[in-house]
């Protein structure tokens, strides 16, 4: 599988995943193309942009006409937060509504379920870092890419944007072969945006998710406009499997989602329906 790893120079935890990358050895400099750099490692190419990220569209078309075509992008990022929370994170991209930070409005990328998901299950293996939480985001922001797509990041302040152990986790992460599962892929539809039900269930569980619809994105929406959201995360995903994190709310609200989940043509799971995970 060729992976197009993405660094942006204005990104602080971008630099660093990338330098510890670059550290282990192995990479050869395929010089720059259109303002961007580019190194690579057997398969991988390591693609480092001027801009940031978030608004730099279409970048796996620029890495494919520079010669460096791939099967899935890997943004390497910094995750900002009002609480300051030191995190690894894993998150799908795109779009529910407008485009606020970067991609298409009502757009989502193509997720990369397996990689995504065995990813938070190494970065919760390797992470030793005390007060550090690991979990998946909620899809959100640009840009938009073709590619199978998500972010790995280092949050959520400049206090930790900034460690170099940190760093070295997710660099470790990325090294390593993050495919080889044929689990079930699902859409998690509530919750919050750290996802910690959606987190815990494919840490413990034979699972990977693809897109995460949370409570915010329907707060306040009349019914057509969650079928359209229920269906666009059905369609990127690939998938009509639905885990649906009731317990985030009431009972009206859940039968209602339910409900119209069912109308769009997908189907509910629930945490048995997935064999347990024997290896973390």
């Amino acid at each position: 599988m060729r992976r197009l790893l993405i660094c942006s120079e204005k990104d602080i935890a971008s630099k660093n995943i990338a330098a510890a990358l670059v550290a282990a050895g192995g990479w050869k400099d395929r010089g720059r193309d259109g303002g961007a750099a580019y190194q690579i490692r057997g398969d991988d190419v390591l693609m480092t942009i001027q801009e940031l990220h978030v608004w730099a569209d279409n970048l796996d078309k620029k890495a494919a006409a520079a010669g460096f075509p791939a099967d899935v992008a890997v943004f390497l990022s910094e995750h900002e937060a009002a609480s300051g929370m030191p995190a690894l994170t894993v998150h799908p991209i795109g779009n529910y509504h407008d485009a606020r930070v970067g991609g298409r409005s009502q757009t989502l990328v193509k997720p990369a379920p397996a990689l995504m998901s065995n990813g938070l299950r190494l970065i919760k293996k390797y992470c030793d870092l005390p007060g550090f939480n690991v979990c998946f985001e909620a899809t959100h922001h640009g840009p938009y890419l073709e590619l199978p797509t998500f972010f790995i990041e280092i949050g959520s302040d400049s206090r930790n944007w900034d460690r170099k152990d940190a760093a070295a986790i997710q660099a470790r992460v990325v090294a390593e072969d993050m495919t080889g599962n044929d689990y079930p892929t699902v859409i998690g539809v509530g919750g919050g945006h750290y996802t910690p039900r959606f987190t815990e269930l494919a840490l413990s569980r034979q699972v990977n998710f693809a897109h995460f619809l949370p409570n915010y994105q329907m707060e306040g929406r009349d019914d057509e406009d969650l079928v359209r959201c229920l269906k666009l995360t059905s369609a990127a995903a690939e998938t009509k499997l639905v885990f649906l994190h009731r317990k985030s709310m009431n009972g009206a609200q859940a039968a209602r989602i339910h409900q119209l989940a069912e109308s769009a043509g997908l189907e509910i799971l629930k945490t048995e329906d997935f064999a347990p995970l024997t290896e973390n």
